[in-house]
């Protein structure tokens, strides 16, 4: 099961829109991998992260794919913690050194979206390395807001959480990052 998860996530296809998704795209994500995601999210596919493949899957499913499937509802990070825990276990027992660049990215991504500091130096560190690049430049820049704040303030209103002046100031700037 891991194995095609993997395989439509590193399709052409999908790989288009890692970063650019669309509402039906989304959908599509969710009838596909709703039910998988929450045996994940009950710990019943704990099983694939005996390898590294597998520990990757995990990671997409639990960091990747709510942000897809449950866009704009405070569902979308609700396994965050749990894709973080995962990661760093296959860090621990070496599984990064078998992936690829572009999976290695996807086993790194969970501590560039966490709203820990600590996460995040962890974040750039990982990233800092041959073929990864592109992120370590959006990781700098994840890094730099949760400096500045203290959490992603895009967040906010979709996790009920009230913004300061600054940060509103933030949003509505050109830099301000949306998500």
């Amino acid at each position: 099961m891991y194995a095609a998860l993997i395989e439509y996530w590193f399709s052409d296809e999908v790989s288009a829109r890692w970063f650019n998704s669309t509402p039906e795209f989304d959908r599509q994500l969710l009838a596909r991998y709703g039910e998988t995601w929450q045996l994940a999210r009950q710990g019943e596919l704990d099983s694939w992260c005996d390898i590294a493949v597998g520990s990757l899957a995990m990671v997409i499913l639990l960091d990747q794919f709510p942000l897809n499937m449950f866009r704009g509802s405070a569902k979308s990070f609700s396994t965050e913690a749990r894709s973080r825990e995962t990661a760093r276990a296959a860090i621990d027992q070496g599984f990064d050194q078998d992936l690829t660049a572009s999976q290695k990215s996807f086993l790194y991504m969970p501590f560039m979206h966490s709203e820990d500091l600590d996460d995040q130096a962890l974040a750039l560190k990982l990233f800092d390395q041959p073929g990864l690049e592109k992120n370590l430049r959006f990781s700098r820049h994840h890094y730099g807001i949760v400096e500045r704040f203290g959490r992603f303030p895009h967040r906010n209103e979709i996790l009920g959480r009230k913004s300061t002046d600054s940060e509103v100031e933030y949003l509505n700037s050109k830099q301000g990052f949306k998500g």
